[in-house]
């Protein structure tokens, strides 16, 4: 400084310091939101809260895939070994894609040779709602998830099933949860479902 006067050299090296300053306090800010805000978020959607509103059908239709909404509201069926999970082997929980509820388990999965997801028994015997299907002139258990209301297939009588039952469920309905995910996304009290009996 010169008597009191600032030089065009120093007014722009405190424009470059306010510039540098301003730019290391946003970056700041950013890393503080992603560390402890945005990872919040992330722990406020995972895992299975039953007080969790289900969301409206609008936002369904924004936030599933269309062939996703198509099966869990409008009640469409997938086509046959044309569908994500019906050879998926790994040990797991199968959640309802619309709630995160866990619905079935991998212990209960098996190849009824069909070419969808098939279960011997859902993960809980109150979790769906069972109603009479005529559609295509045929009389078949339609299966609902409860809470959701979301469609997810039919039960059958099968001798080849342990349980004497037959749970054919639509991929599209369902979410996969291998087993060494299910703590990191909050369904580690779900980890006894997967253990082999």
């Amino acid at each position: 400084m010169n008597g009191g006067r600032i030089s065009s050299e120093e007014k722009e090296s405190i424009s470059t310091y306010l510039v540098v300053g301003v730019c290391v306090l946003l970056a700041i800010a950013g890393i503080v939101y992603f560390v402890f805000i945005a990872d919040r978020e992330v722990k406020q959607v995972t895992g299975f809260d039953p007080n969790r509103p289900i969301p409206a059908d609008n936002l369904l239709r924004r936030r599933l895939k269309p062939e996703a909404f198509a099966v869990v509201r409008e009640g469409k069926t997938q086509m046959p070994f044309q569908n994500q999970y019906w050879n998926e082997v790994r040990p797991g929980i199968y959640i309802d894609i619309i709630t995160g509820e866990p619905l079935f388990s991998s212990v209960d999965k098996y190849d009824a040779g069909f070419g969808m997801p098939t279960f011997t028994k859902p993960a809980a015997t109150d979790l769906l709602v069972e109603s009479l299907d005529t559609r295509y002139d045929m009389q078949r258990t339609q299966l609902q998830s409860k809470r959701s209301k979301a469609y997810l297939g039919h039960r059958f009588e099968d001798a080849k099933s342990p349980t004497g039952q037959r749970y054919s469920i639509n991929s599209a309905a369902l979410r996969f949860v291998p087993a060494e995910r299910m703590k990191v996304e909050g369904y580690e009290a779900y980890l006894p479902l997967v253990e082999k009996k």
